[in-house]
């Protein structure tokens, strides 16, 4: 049923690309555009001219000027666009051998209120227009709170919050409106590809020089997207070259200053460079990433609190314009990294008193075919796929059965027409997505030494043990339909899936079901300065092996592994949302305030908690079915403000409540290691032309959170409940993560530079009661995952300094 399925889809593909592809060619384009674009005056370098619904598009130069020839003869609709400016449209009538000047003057969009946005609708918008609020993280955003690896930039969009969950490894993961990881889908250029084996480390090996910007969308997008869509989605696009340019950043860190273990080093190295052909048909963008960085122990027990990690990644985006309405686009990420927590780093991983190791090799590769259609339609036709090898360690005590090797791949192949009429657009897909996961606990030796540690013998070979073989095949139909009623937009989507889960291994996890997921959203224009949105969406997670369950907590007392209990159903969520969203100029200043309220529904909640095995001394972790699911409820406020180019304040803050209708981890209902409030700010102010300088900070509230070791405080006593570990809840105190960054532009033998230093978490507000030693509980950790840092750097670019 499976290939017959895969098959029809496939059929399904071919036929539509082909029969796209044998109609009547297009004509020879023959008409040419030129002209210059500004601001204030001023050259734009780096803006984008495109022609309307074709395949055409340049940059301007470092002197703002552009031209584009083999254009078709007809009536075009022109877009001059650059980040952090209002987009110009103008419809031109070309004509056969006659060329047209047409300069833009843009206005500074200090909000960001017309910038373009695809997430939200799986189409191109202006994020005025979406139904639902997207935020964007640029590049500047990224740059400004010195963010080396995305993950870190994610902190600075409300409702999000990144945590650090293993004091051995630094497992990472972000908390989208109060849930956890699992709940949030992480898209690359559009596409669910990022599986859940990359998903354990992978927002923290995916550097930020890569993104062109990240789009956040909070709220249910399963109608969209597919599984795991509950809380939001979190959609990394890269950059697409269209004009040349180069950057190279070199910098350097010294982590945790003034920490009882020492500080340490942390380098890393950004290079991008874009070249476009002479006829402006062929674009290829290069990236580069390495960092190096020590572990870190902040309290001098000879254990890591953040671990030692080299990463090399390296990728590229190629597209060719077949004609003006074909378009193909290549997309290749390579990600080697090895990252090891524990102690006795200069030692192998078996003879380390504590050693968590993994190596990853992650590939991903995607193609794109793009036709656009009459005047306002375009197909797509996708595939992608990541591909993911990773070895790993998890032991204590010198064990040797603790290797493990781990195989995943993932692919998502699929097809996609949007087509505007009227008031009216019309988006629709349907799409495969595939994942298969190979765990294994590698075979060793047993051998036996003596007292002087000499082998005498050996116990026979231990052989290989299968964790996990699984695979999941979801097929996916979707829609969504956006019609305009004046000041009101409405729009209606949804999805319909068929998931089948195959355990290949113990086949009593395999699963399968249908599910359908609508979304109704509504947008209303209420004042030219004030919008309105609701909206009520419904998502799922299929029960299958998640990211953290990959993940293993080993210390020389406890090792924690997890694992979905044999009649786990599915997870079903229904979120309610509304926000109103206030723009406006007051004399020089303008302002930006939103307000979000959220409310989610779990049935059949996802839920852990730990049942401890007394012969083997493991703990499992068991995912379960709460019986009166769980709510997660709260509001997210955002502030942007600036009088001009020199000063921008964007601030946010987040109140919420998240609760399962049940106790489950030591007699607990509320979701542990989830604050009540969080949020960030980031203020720039431009001294002079040349010199910046930058604040920004974070703020985390109290949460409570689940100890397990052997260090108890005073008036301490463990919870013992029946087939749970014995541990206690504990409240963490509050933080504040402030950094102050300065940047000045500079040139050194005419090539243009820009020098930057600064701190991050200048106070050092960081936890402070790790656990030590060989029996601590590696998942004890909890507020800011960096200490006091100090950085430098030097980047050289030709964006800049024109």
């Amino acid at each position: 049923m499976n290939f017959n399925i895969a098959k029809a889809l496939l059929l399904l593909l071919t036929f539509i690309s082909t029969t796209v592809l044998a109609t009547t060619p297009p004509p020879e384009p023959v008409c040419a555009i030129q002209g210059t674009i500004t601001s204030e005056g001023e050259p734009l370098p780096f803006a984008t001219i495109t022609i309307g619904n074709t395949t055409l598009g340049v940059a301007s130069d470092l002197e703002g000027a552009y031209d584009l020839n083999y254009i078709p003869e007809g009536e075009y609709v022109v877009k001059a666009q650059a980040m952090g400016y209002k987009p110009i449209e103008k419809t031109i009538i070309f004509k056969p051998g006659k060329a047209i000047t047409l300069d833009f003057d843009l206005e500074t969009d200090v909000l960001g209120l017309e910038q373009v946005v695809v997430t939200a609708d799986r189409n191109e918008q202006k994020r005025t227009t979406a139904s639902v609020i997207v935020n964007t993280i640029t590049p500047k955003l990224l740059e400004n709170t010195q963010a080396v690896s995305i993950s870190e930039g994610l902190n600075y969009v409300p409702g999000l919050r990144l945590e650090n969950n293993c004091q051995n490894c630094g497992f990472t993961q972000v908390r989208m409106n109060g849930m956890d990881g699992a709940h949030s889908q992480i898209l690359i250029n559009n596409r669910a590809i990022f599986s859940n084996l990359a998903g354990v480390y992978g927002l923290e090996l995916i550097p930020s020089s890569m993104i062109d910007r990240i789009e956040v969308v909070r709220g249910g997008g399963s109608a969209l997207y597919g599984s795991n869509a509950v809380a939001g989605t979190i959609n990394l696009i890269t950059k697409d070259p269209m004009n040349n340019s180069y950057d190279i950043t070199s910098q350097y860190s010294s982590v945790g200053v003034g920490s009882d273990g020492g500080a340490i080093n942390d380098y890393s190295l950004n290079m991008n460079s874009t070249i476009v052909s002479d006829n402006k048909k062929t674009g290829l963008a290069l990236f580069g990433f390495y960092r190096d960085r020590d572990p870190f122990d902040a309290n001098g027990d000879g254990f890591s609190e953040a671990s030692q990690f080299e990463n090399l990644t390296f990728g590229a985006r190629l597209y060719h314009r077949i004609d003006y309405r074909n378009k193909i686009t290549l997309d290749f990420i390579r990600v080697n990294e090895e990252r090891r927590g524990g102690n006795d780093f200069d030692k192998l991983n078996h003879e380390a008193d504590i050693s968590e190791a993994v190596d990853h090799k992650i590939t991903t590769t995607a193609l794109t075919y793009e036709r656009f259609i009459g005047t306002g339609s375009m197909l797509s036709v996708y595939g992608s796929a990541q591909n993911v090898d990773r070895a790993s360690y998890y032991g204590a005590e010198q064990s040797l059965a603790d290797y493990g090797q781990t195989d995943g791949l993932t692919y998502n192949i699929g097809t996609q027409f949007k087509t505007d009429f009227g008031k009216n657009s019309l988006v629709t897909g349907i799409e495969l997505v595939h994942d298969d996961m190979l765990d294994k606990k590698l075979g060793y030796h047993d051998l036996i030494y003596d007292d002087a540690g000499n082998v005498i013998g050996s116990n026979g070979h231990v052989p290989n043990t299968t964790i996990t073989d699984q695979n999941k095949n979801v097929y996916g139909a979707f829609a969504q339909y956006d019609h305009q009623f004046g000041p009101v937009k409405a729009s209606l989507g949804a999805r319909f899936d068929r998931y089948e889960i195959t355990d290949l291994d113990h086949k009593e996890g395999n699963n399968s079901g249908n599910v359908f997921s609508p979304r109704v959203n509504v947008l209303w224009d209420v004042i030219p300065s004030l919008q309105w949105r609701v909206s009520y969406s419904q998502g799922y997670r299929a029960p299958q092996v998640f990211d953290e369950d990959l993940h293993i907590e080993t210390s020389g007392s406890r090792k924690v592994v997890h694992a979905n209990a044999p009649d786990l159903k599915q997870e079903t969520s229904h979120s309610y949302m509304t926000s109103f969203d206030f723009n406006k100029r007051f004399g020089a200043w303008n302002i930006g305030l939103l307000a979000e309220g959220f409310y989610t529904n779990l049935d059949d909640a996802f839920a852990q908690a730990p049942e401890f095995d007394e012969a083997t001394g493991v703990t499992t972790y068991v995912r379960s079915n709460a019986e009166n699911g769980a709510e997660v409820k709260g509001v997210n406020f955002e502030l942007t403000a600036s009088p001009g180019k020199k000063l921008y304040l964007r601030t946010g803050y987040t109140l919420q409540s998240s609760e399962y209708g049940d106790a489950v981890e030591l007699g607990e209902s509320d979701f542990l290691r989830t604050p009540n409030d969080y949020g960030f700010f980031s203020v720039d102010y431009g001294v002079t032309e040349k010199l910046t300088l930058i604040a920004s900070g974070t703020y985390t509230g109290e949460m409570k959170i689940a100890y397990y070791g052997e260090n108890l405080k005073p008036g301490e006593s463990y919870i013992e409940l029946e087939d749970q570990d014995p541990g206690v809840i504990r409240t963490t105190p509050t933080f504040f993560d402030l950094g102050l960054k300065a940047e000045y532009d500079l040139k050194i033998a005419g090539l243009p530079f820009k020098a930057f230093a600064g701190v991050k978490n200048i106070f050092n507000s960081y936890q402070d009661d790790f656990d030590s030693g060989i029996n601590r509980d590696p998942a004890y950790i909890y507020g800011p995952t960096n200490p006091r840092t100090i950085y430098f750097g030097i980047k050289l670019s030709n964006v800049f300094g024109h």
